[in-house]
C-alpha cells in the first residue's frame, strides 16, 4: 500500500505502568524484531502498520476486505506524564491495557488505568484488550492466569499472555482489538443511517470507497 492508500485510519493506544514491556511489544508488533534494551518513553511515540481486515459475510463466509492504517500511540507508564497522555485517550479507537506478568503491582495497578480510561476515553466503555506481557519469563511470574482472566471477565474484555520476546499471542491481541473496532464502527453506521437523497447517496456502509477515520460513541 501506497501512502493514502487505505480505507480506514484506527488509532490505538498502549497503556499501563512505566517497564511492562509496551514499546517492545509494539516494535515486536510493527516490524517482527525484539530490542530486550529497557528504553524509557518520554511523553508519546508512535508506531504504524497497514494491515488488511476482513468482514465476515452471511453464514460464515468472506466478505470485504479493507485496508487499514494502523496507528500505535505508545504513552509513558510514568505519573509525572499522566496529564499529557489522558490527553490522548479521547482521540484513540481502541487500547491495548498492559501489565507486567513479572509484576504484582502492575497487575494491581490495571484497575487504575481502567479508572482513567472510563473517565477519559471517547465513551464509558470503549474497546479494550487486556495483555499480560512477559510470558517468556515464567520463573519469575507473579500473576496467575485465573487472576487476569477473572479481572478480564469483570471488565468484560478480551485477555492475552503475549511475549515481545518470542512473538507470542502479540498479532492476536491486536488483531482482536482491531475485529472489535471494526464491528463497532459498523453497528453504528448501521443505526445511523439516513436515506441516500440525505446524505448524497452513500449507503453509509464500510464500502471503503475513501479513506476514512471513525469514531461512535457508545
Amino acid at each position: 500500500m501506497t501512502d493514502g492508500d487505505y480505507d480506514y485510519l484506527i488509532k490505538l493506544l498502549a497503556l499501563g505502568d512505566s517497564g511492562v514491556g509496551k514499546t517492545t511489544f509494539l516494535y515486536r508488533y510493527t516490524d517482527n524484531k525484539f530490542n530486550p534494551k529497557f528504553i524509557t518513553t518520554v511523553g508519546i511515540d508512535f508506531r504504524e502498520k497497514r494491515v488488511v481486515y476482513n468482514t465476515q459475510g452471511p453464514n460464515e463466509s468472506s466478505g470485504k476486505a479493507f485496508k487499514v492504517h494502523l496507528q500505535l500511540w505508545d504513552t509513558a507508564g510514568q505519573e509525572r506524564f499522566r496529564s499529557l497522555t489522558t490527553a490522548f485517550f479521547r482521540d484513540a479507537m481502541g487500547f491495548l491495557l498492559m501489565f507486567d506478568l513479572t509484576s504484582q503491582q502492575s497487575f494491581l495497578n490495571v484497575r487504575n488505568w481502567m479508572s482513567q480510561l472510563q473517565a477519559n476515553a471517547y465513551c464509558e466503555n470503549p474497546d479494550i484488550v487486556l495483555i499480560g506481557n512477559k510470558a517468556d519469563l515464567p520463573d519469575q511470574r507473579e500473576v496467575n492466569e485465573r487472576q487476569a482472566r477473572e479481572l478480564a471477565d469483570k471488565y468484560s474484555i478480551p485477555y492475552f499472555e503475549t511475549s515481545a520476546a518470542t512473538g507470542q499471542n502479540v498479532e492476536k491481541a491486536v488483531e482482536t482489538l482491531l475485529d472489535l473496532i471494526m464491528k463497532r464502527m459498523e453497528q453504528c453506521v448501521e443505526k445511523t443511517q439516513v436515506p441516500d437523497t440525505v446524505n448524497g447517496g452513500s449507503s453509509g456502509k464500510l464500502d471503503g470507497e475513501k479513506p476514512a477515520e471513525k469514531k461512535c460513541a457508545c
